[in-house]
């Protein structure tokens, strides 16, 4: 059974850090290329970042230069530094496995199963 499960979210001031983690199980991560999404209240969700062996990785124009993605395919995770946030990166973040390259890299329908989202918030 494919899970990949979140962790890492909380509450951090503006300028602050957080390192998010999705661990994932019942496939092998090295494989595959592994995406975070993220949604803010009232907004649609959006791509904030893919990790691939053989496609490199993207990120959102919002995200670059803050964020970087990572993995460690021995112990099944894919972790995002999130760095300087701001207030607008406040939203659930969820990771995703990608199991299609028809479009870009950020189109959700090539991604076919999701963690259930941590919350990240972003405030003084």
């Amino acid at each position: 059974q494919v899970q990949l499960v979140e962790s890492g979210g909380g509450l951090v001031q503006p300028g602050g850090s957080l390192r998010l983690s999705c661990v994932v199980s019942g496939f092998t991560l090295r494989y595959y290329t592994i995406g975070w999404f993220r949604q803010a209240p009232g907004k649609e969700r959006e791509g904030v970042s893919t990790i691939s062996d053989n496609h490199g990785n993207q990120y959102a124009d919002s995200v670059k230069g803050r964020f970087t993605i990572s993995r460690d395919n021995a112990k099944n995770t894919v972790f995002l530094q999130m760095n300087n946030l701001k207030p607008e990166d406040t939203a659930v973040y969820y990771c995703a496995r990608r199991i299609s390259f028809v479009s870009q890299w950020d189109n959700e329908s090539e991604f076919d199963s999701w963690g259930q989202g941590t919350q990240v918030t972003v405030s003084s």
